[in-house]
């Protein structure tokens, strides 16, 4: 069983984070994005669907996030159509009802005289969908889709849903039916952050900031659940929906797994504590990581690497700002770390490569030499930056450079693991590599270090939004004040 969070932990976090906002965003914010999509749209059909009733019970609804984004309706079984005509659209929401029996278990949706009052749109039962979609391609307007996948990292394989089933069976019965995708529009429109949109984020960042504080007050954990079960209760107390996505928090060798979600491991003393969670709040989503000490205290090691991460995430902030190049501000981050990486003996220089995996060796295109990777990236394996929003990786505006209305994480890491060099082929310039770091990779081995924060770009320039404490010296301070483990 989880342990409850003590007494003194809440008390302190009711005191880090404020009241719950009693502002939501509006109807009227919803109209606007979809007046923006029509606009850019011009004149054409836009068709999209909302998430299924879940075929489990062991868990909620959430809405699909371009869905929510363009109405608000978080329930269940629900499509939308927009007729746009110079600009102008009219927007049909269709709902399924509940079966009553059904309804006396989870309660009964909104019914559409509700609906259309409320949000200020037609709304119809999904049973008059086909027929409306069918009489709309006599219409001759250009047909655009929203598909309904879970993710967009991964929807190329989400070829089977509700919707993709619809616009497939459409386009079969009406030839020459062309249905373009409409993603990239309304994900430009996701990427810029209206005031309200901003508010959510800074909510969510400070509920999860509370839960990583929590956390560094804890007794001295024994498993990665405990520390699991202390950052989502934190975060339910406080108002979060529901963890923004799967709660990482590897311990020792799990910590340079990236996306590990076991939580089960040991937590030994002498490791250091990947811990990768946030939480979602009205639908928007932040993105935090700390990496602590399970003792309360780096080693010496650990906390050279830890350095190291940190002064690249700093040199990114100082370069993210309105009008500042973005991947100008990466390479800050990536030419911090590989300089420090060289100075520790984990690559031979900062311009050194390495032949990857998987790779042919010897020959690029037309037989020329490759000159392969940068050793450095092979310690620094992802990127450093996303977008935040109804996504936890949302989108950000086109262009090179920062803009207003930005919202986006920044999070380096270096992962240290002596298993990554076994992977390599066999070639000499790998052998030299190998060779000239082992000894370094045996006293950072199993270690993992990423620190993540989350910011927005206002008219003031760029906020953290995300206030957890990230220095070494005030997190061993924090953890030295501990409560001992009871039995």
């Amino acid at each position: 069983m989880h342990r409850s969070l003590p007494r003194t932990a809440i008390a302190l976090i009711l005191v880090l984070v404020p009241a719950a906002l009693a502002a939501q965003i509006g109807t009227a914010e919803y109209a606007a994005r979809r007046d923006a999509l029509a606009a850019r749209i011009d004149s054409g059909v836009v068709i999209a669907f909302g998430g299924r009733t879940l075929v489990t019970d062991f868990s909620r609804f959430f809405q699909l996030g371009s869905f929510h984004y363009l109405t608000g309706h978080d329930e269940p079984d629900a499509a939308f159509v927009m007729v746009v005509r110079s600009g102008h659209a009219t927007t049909t929401l269709f709902v399924t009802k509940l079966p009553a029996r059904t309804a006396f278990y989870y309660g009964q949706r909104a019914d559409t005289a509700t609906l259309a009052k409320e949000m200020g749109v037609q709304a119809r039962s999904t049973s008059a969908l086909a027929a409306m979609v069918d009489s709309l391609t006599a219409t001759h307007l250009p047909f655009f889709q929203l598909a309904d996948f879970e993710d967009a990292d991964f929807a190329f394989a989400d070829s089977l849903t509700r919707g993709q089933q619809f616009i497939k069976a459409l386009i079969a019965q009406h030839a020459g039916l062309i249905v373009r995708n409409a993603h990239q529009m309304v994900n430009q429109l996701r990427a810029a952050k209206s005031p309200m949109e901003i508010a959510m984020l800074r909510k969510a960042a400070e509920i999860s900031s509370a839960g990583h504080v929590a956390v560094l007050k804890m007794p001295q954990p024994q498993h990665e659940y405990e520390i699991q079960s202390v950052l989502e209760g934190t975060f339910l107390a406080l108002g979060g929906e529901r963890p923004a996505y799967g709660s990482i928090v590897g311990s020792g060798s799990n910590g340079t797994l990236l996306h590990y979600m076991l939580d089960r491991g040991p937590a030994k003393p002498g490791d250091l504590v990947v811990i990768d969670a946030a939480t979602q709040f009205e639908g928007y989503a932040a993105d935090i990581t700390r990496t602590i000490p399970v003792s309360g205290k780096f080693t010496v090691p650990q906390r050279q690497l830890y350095q190291l991460v940190l002064a690249s995430q700093l040199a990114t902030e100082r370069n993210a700002r309105a009008g500042m190049s973005r991947a100008a501000s990466v390479d800050s981050s990536v030419e911090i770390r590989a300089a420090g990486l060289a100075k520790l003996g984990l690559i031979e220089s900062v311009d050194a490569t390495y032949d990857p995996p998987d790779v042919p060796v010897g020959g690029g295109r037309g037989g020329a030499a490759s000159s392969g990777p940068k050793q450095s990236s092979f310690w620094m394996i992802h990127g450093i930056s996303h977008g935040l929003g109804v996504a936890v990786h949302d989108y950000v505006a086109s262009g090179p450079n920062y803009k207003e209305g930005d919202a986006f994480t920044i999070e380096p890491g270096i992962y240290i693991s002596s298993r990554m060099l076994d992977v390599l082929p066999d070639t000499p310039r790998n052998r030299a590599f190998i060779a000239a770091v082992k000894s370094a990779v045996a006293k950072y081995d199993m270690t993992g270090v990423r620190v993540e924060d989350d910011y927005v770009i206002t008219a003031k320039g760029l906020e953290r939004i995300s206030t957890a404490p990230r220095e070494i010296a005030e997190i061993e301070a924090i953890m030295a004040k501990r409560a001992a483990r009871k039995p």
